[in-house]
């Protein structure tokens, strides 16, 4: 099966799919499997146990694929990741898809190397170990790491970028290769109440490089990313109805995007209840 077929057209990106209570996460993806959303995208973050976390998504749910953005590969040994893929049933297997990241220099510390280096050793090793392009990925924001893309895996998951950036990306990967960028969305109609919001989100990410280089292509300012400015939380998350939602969702299709995939922006940290229901408000206008 290949990528594009394996996420389907609309997905989630959650936090609290992974990190909040497993209790409720486990109903959550079981409905959100119900009402057709085709993917849930989980962060791998520090490391911890992913493998496990999904597994329990994958038993929670029927049909849905579930993804990792993004799996961190200085966390996790590809040959590790290799063994659990091929323990799983066939079913199981076609229901997963390894988005893989290099993370930033300051989170990793002293261990970091050229990331682009870095990914084509990482990349290798799961090669020698029989796991195959189509059950990965990779969350490439610049030209390099977009073209190792396209040379070794199924495609790339973009996370907090805009839709200038889907076409960017489908024109570096071709026609060929998954394109499944991450929509942050915000179901707030008040634009101050919003753009509060989406600057909360930001905070954590505003000083990394990785970012800041990806917006500074964008054409986004050096000012304008230190305050957060309106354009920028604009251009970065769609807020409003849901229809409003649905038509930046189709700006990523018109770019190129075969797959996209929404994190609700709830504000209460990874609380499963918190974005449950925008989840089930948002299927309406985009499933």
């Amino acid at each position: 099966m290949n990528a594009q077929a394996r996420v389907g057209r609309i997905g989630v990106w959650s936090l609290e799919l992974r990190f909040g209570d497993h209790g409720e996460a486990a109903e959550a993806a079981s409905e959100l499997d119900e009402l057709g959303y085709s993917a849930v995208w989980v962060p791998g973050g520090i490391g911890g146990d992913l493998t496990g976390d999904l597994d329990r998504l994958l038993a929670a749910t029927r049909s849905m694929t579930i993804a990792t953005g993004i799996l961190n590969i200085w966390k996790h040994e590809p040959a590790e990741v290799a063994e659990w893929w091929h323990g799983l049933e066939h079913t199981r297997q076609q229901r997963v898809l390894l988005g893989l990241g290099v993370s930033h220099a300051h989170v990793i510390g002293d261990a970091y190397k050229k990331p682009l280096a870095a990914m084509r050793d990482y990349l290798g090793l799961l090669d020698e170990a029989g796991l195959p392009e189509q059950a990965r990925c990779l969350a490439a924001l610049g030209p390099k790491m977009l073209e190792l893309a396209r040379e070794r895996t199924a495609g790339v998951h973009p996370y907090l970028i805009t839709p200038a950036h889907t076409a960017l990306a489908r024109q570096a990967v071709g026609p060929d290769r998954l394109v499944a960028p991450e929509q942050g969305i915000i179901l707030e109609k008040d634009p101050v109440r919003a753009r509060e919001m989406g600057r909360a989100a930001l905070s954590h990410y505003s000083s990394y490089p990785n970012y800041r280089s990806s917006w500074q292509r964008l054409g986004f300012s050096e000012g304008e990313m230190d305050a957060l400015s309106d354009r920028l939380v604009d251009a970065l998350f769609a807020w409003g109805t849901p229809e409003v939602i649905a038509e930046r969702v189709g700006q990523h299709f018109a770019a190129g995007a075969d797959h996209v995939c929404i994190q609700a922006i709830t504000g209460a940290g990874v609380s499963v209840a918190a974005a449950r229901p925008i989840w089930r408000e948002l299927a309406g206008a985009l499933l």
